[in-house]
């Protein structure tokens, strides 16, 4: 029979038919949340946390390869695996240089900010600040961190429904409340150590469900040479762009420096990941499960990038987010793997289970270290009553379940926001800048007082406040749009209304040209990736100089083991020895309310050796 334009079907009933979730791939997806379950319930009802410290860091001797894991768990989430495809389809492959950003980062962290972490055995990272400035910054700390969680979260929570309404049409609120209960349940229960082993399955499924999707992708194409080909001739597949113009999307220096600052917050100093550095016990230990997690997550997104290129090699005639067949860019991924897997139960159970696994295991690390920072930081400083275990067991379930229902909550909102891999960029800087200049302040410039930290901090928070929220109000409302790559219509065998069309775009083929020129615009159009960045230089400089014009600290009156292994060596520091016991003492006080005694000990027979041995050897602790 002809293809008449009379007998296509409509995109609808192609949507419809392509939604083919049976029996099987729900009990894989029930499969996967009953096991994450499970997890939870036996280590909170059989093998039960017998304190605080048990709870948040796993008694600090958690086995490397699990932690690493975590790490990577932790970091993907949802929001990679479904955003990097996208952002290649839509973009072209540029995202991927990131990794050269990465290892750069994982050199930083290793040699700077993961000794000084390690070396004082905290829970909460946010006690830093109250060891190297004052209680109020330590405070401060904490809110930016609760900030970018209440911005984070939502987002994770989201990703999966998105692609649960995809592959079966059920609504993403319906999704969203069922996924994040058993999650806080699990987390609630099991503690760290619930939350790591659960992350170790779903990291499993995770790179299961995606090696699944490149390979038979792949083979459906008739091999990697199609896919390489056809987006070859459509410019995605290219060289590091090398301009210097900050206002251009992607260019190496924005994924480089950029791309780089934001990972050594969301990957480095954050709680989130933190937490699991601190369940080692050494820093030999950190420093190895630091570097698989370095490989972990290049892997995570060459896989993922390849995919966006799958995406577009399987429908290089027929662009789905113009004719809608995909109703949001973030359901490119799964719409390929209903294409390709979609004749085979179980298989697409198998993809949205690591989809969901990701972003679990997000969530569950997430609400994790909210539970830590809310006892370390917001009730034990500012409370003199002791907490039982009993009711600081029910403080932390609290907080998990009221965080996870806040972020249920605002699911609504960032449904209306655009694209989630920029988003996240995005909002994300809003605290990330200030909080990543709040501890590069505190480790690398001996002489920034706490008065210049408050401030610094805070006039950062103001600036990407106003700059991220800006920016993100003009792309959702399509005032602000960035050049994308060359789409094409032209071999779809189905009925579709453009989705542009009503825009008043001159062409639906080619979008390249959509980019807002106005100058009062110019500012906005200035690249997500730097915004993390620039966060942190707003905070260094302004603390700095407040710090100058009110009295700076004398660099060899701090405690060294609260600056970075080279800053020692730079300050050649004779610390009084006085000062360094009443420092000592401060550090051991702090532990003592915070980490329920555990530490205290070793601080003290510590305390004595370190303040010899860096008079010995000009501050270089070991």
């Amino acid at each position: 029979m002809e293809n008449t334009p009379e007998s296509r079907p409509d995109v609808l009933d192609v949507g419809r038919a392509m939604q083919r979730f049976g029996i099987i791939d729900y009990i894989m997806f029930a499969f996967m949340l009953g096991i994450c379950l499970i997890v939870g319930l036996f280590f909170g009802l059989f093998k039960k946390n017998k304190n605080s410290q048990e709870y948040l860091v796993g008694s600090r001797n958690m086995p490397v390869i699990p932690i690493a894991m975590s790490l990577i768990a932790t970091w993907v989430s949802g929001i990679s695996l479904l955003g990097i495809p996208t952002e290649i389809y839509v973009y072209g492959i540029q995202y991927a240089y990131i990794i050269i950003g990465f290892l750069v980062t994982t050199f930083i962290f290793k040699s700077i900010y993961l000794p000084v972490f390690q070396g004082l055995k905290l829970t909460s990272t946010y006690e830093y600040h109250q060891l190297r400035f004052d209680k109020k910054v330590r405070l401060f700390g904490s809110v930016l961190f609760t900030i970018g969680m209440i911005a984070w979260l939502p987002l994770v929570i989201y990703v999966p429904a998105l692609a649960f309404n995809q592959v079966t049409g059920v609504n993403v609120h319906l999704t969203t409340p069922a996924v994040c209960i058993i999650c806080i349940i699990y987390t609630s229960l099991g503690g760290l150590k619930g939350v790591v082993w659960t992350d170790v399955i779903q990291i499993a499924i995770m790179f299961g469900a995606i090696l699944l999707v490149v390979i038979k992708g792949t083979i459906d194409l008739g091999g990697i040479g199609i896919v390489l080909e056809r987006n070859w001739n459509s410019d995605r597949i290219e060289g590091p762009n090398f301009d210097p113009n900050p206002m251009s999307r992607h260019t190496i220096w924005a994924l480089v420096l950029g791309g780089g600052a934001y990972t050594l917050h969301s990957a480095g100093v954050n709680q989130n990941m933190v937490q699991r550095y601190l369940a080692l016990p050494t820093l030999n230990d950190s420093k190895k499960a630091l570097w698989i997690f370095f490989i972990g997550i290049s892997a995570i997104v060459i896989f993922c990038s390849y995919c966006g290129m799958l995406i577009y090699a399987t429908y290089y005639k027929c662009d789905p987010l113009t004719t809608m067949l995909a109703r949001e860019k973030d359901q490119l991924l799964p719409l390929l793997v209903m294409e390709i897997l979609g004749d085979v139960p179980g298989l697409p159970g198998l993809f949205v289970a690591g989809i969901f696994s990701a972003a679990l295991s997000s969530l569950s690390t997430g609400l994790n270290a909210m539970a830590a920072v809310v006892l370390e930081d917001f009730y034990k400083p500012f409370f003199k009553t002791k907490l039982t275990e009993k009711r600081t067991y029910l403080l932390m379930k609290m907080t998990v379940l009221i965080t996870g229902t806040i972020c249920v909550g605002l699911v609504f909102v960032v449904e209306k926001l655009g694209p989630v891999l920029q988003l996240t960029m995005s909002i994300g800087a809003i605290a990330n800048g200030p909080s990543l200049g709040l501890f590069t302040m505190g480790i690398l410039l001996p002489w920034i007082n706490a008065k210049g930290a408050l401030v610094g901090g805070m006039s950062s928070l103001v600036v990407m406040s106003w700059l991220c929220l800006s920016s993100q109000s003009l792309i959702s409302s399509g005032d602000l749009t960035f050049p994308e790559k060359a789409v094409s219509t032209g071999g779809c065998h189905y009925h579709f209304t453009p989705k542009y069309s009503n825009r008043g775009f001159k062409s639906i083929i080619n979008l390249t040209e959509v980019t807002h020129t106005d100058e009062k615009y110019m500012i906005y159009r200035l690249s997500y990736l730097w915004y993390c960045l620039i966060g942190t230089i707003v905070a260094m400089v302004v603390g700095l100089l407040v710090s100058f014009i009110t009295k700076p600290m004398n660099p060899r009156e701090i405690d060294p083991r609260l600056l970075a292994p080279f800053i020692r060596n730079l300050i050649n520091s004779k610390t009084d020895p006085q000062t360094m016991e009443n420092v000592a003492e401060n550090v051991q006080k702090l532990n003592g309310q915070t980490n329920d005694n555990l530490q205290l000990k070793t601080l003290e027979e510590q305390s004595v050796y370190e303040v010899n041995e860096s008079i010995k050897n000009n501050g270089d602790l070991k």
